[in-house]
């Protein structure tokens, strides 16, 4: 009997590494596809010929994809969101789907307070102008008691909360599964996000993308924000609207943005964005960590196994299709 095939397509993940080992010594077959850049639904269904399961990033399991691969029976994602999988469609399928919730929660973290500092001591404007052999200073603020607004104080926006707890900020949150124990342990006020933007001197994505989230921050809710605030981004690029945050960095209707994840990525070469002198842009680093990637491939390929093998695996996305 043939052994399943695995389709191993997150870009970090490579022949010979630990979760090609593990999924060789589990009985299964890694077909890893060639590195690129985003791929396209045509790439990803020729891609898929002929596999059984997928370990995967943010390719595009449109339902088309989906019902040009018959044999495919789980996706497993090396990250939190899944934005990028018709969920229904899977579901439907009778494919299971499942993410690594929590192995990148410090490294994005770690990143968000890394943009708030950028944001706020204007770091990379200081060290260019070293660089070009310079010394002029740009005068930064402070961080302590400025206030911070998570939107989203999932398992990445509590570990914000905690980071920025240790600098000394005002701690605003907004969220529809609160925590109050988590909140009064860490000097964590729930607020409505309309007081939130109004409030925060640095506002802080930490959202899932579906329906109800997609454009959260658009124009109307740009114009709560203070004049001297910055917006930091490091959920998902469609949290945001893009062509609204252009026209209220364009007008400075707020100081600055910080964005590691934008709308359409990889980040157009004509972007506007590129051109704006207040806004820091990483390109989608917020779980590219040595340490958070060993942890997510390990994860991916573990539930990987248990979803091919008719077990419950962790994070699972759908889990009605196993109770079929």
């Amino acid at each position: 009997m043939d052994k399943p095939r695995v389709l191993i397509s997150s870009v970090f993940l490579r022949p010979g590494d630990e979760v090609d080992r593990r999924l060789r010594e589990a009985g299964f077959e890694p077909v890893h596809a060639p590195l690129t850049g985003k791929r396209t639904e045509e790439e990803l269904i020729e891609a898929l010929r002929g596999i059984d399961g997928a370990i995967a990033s943010t390719d595009p399991f449109t339902a088309r994809v989906l019902a040009a691969a018959p044999r495919l029976k789980a996706i497993s994602r090396t990250g939190v969101g899944y934005d990028a999988i018709d969920v229904k469609a899977a579901t439907a399928r009778g494919i299971v789907v499942t993410t690594t919730p929590g192995v990148n929660r410090h490294a994005v973290a770690d990143l968000t307070l890394a943009l708030i500092l950028c944001c706020a001591r204007k770091l990379p404007e200081n060290m260019a102008e070293v660089r070009r052999g310079g010394w002029v200073r740009h005068e930064g603020i402070d961080l302590a008691e400025k206030t911070l607004g998570i939107v989203g104080l999932g398992t990445i926006g509590k570990e914000v909360a905690r980071r920025a707890q240790a600098f000394r900020m005002r701690i605003l949150a907004c969220d529809l599964v609160q925590d109050p124990p988590f909140a009064e342990g860490h000097g964590v006020a729930y607020v409505s996000l309309e007081d939130l933007l109004r409030q925060s001197d640095f506002v802080s994505l930490h959202l899932f993308l579906n329906d109800a989230s997609r454009h959260l921050i658009n124009d109307e809710r740009l114009a709560l924000m203070k004049p001297t605030a910055f917006l930091i981004n490091t959920g998902r690029g469609g949290l945001v609207d893009t062509a609204a945050l252009c026209q209220a960095l364009q007008a400075k209707r707020i100081a600055g943005a910080a964005l590691d994840v934008v709308e359409d990525e990889p980040l157009r070469a004509d972007s506007p964005l590129r051109e704006l002198d207040n806004v820091y842009l990483s390109p989608h680093v917020g779980g590219a960590t040595a340490d958070a990637r060993r942890l997510s491939g390990a994860m991916a390929a573990e539930n990987l196994i248990r979803a091919l093998k008719g077990e419950r695996p962790e994070g699972i996305v759908n889990p009605e299709v196993l109770a079929r």
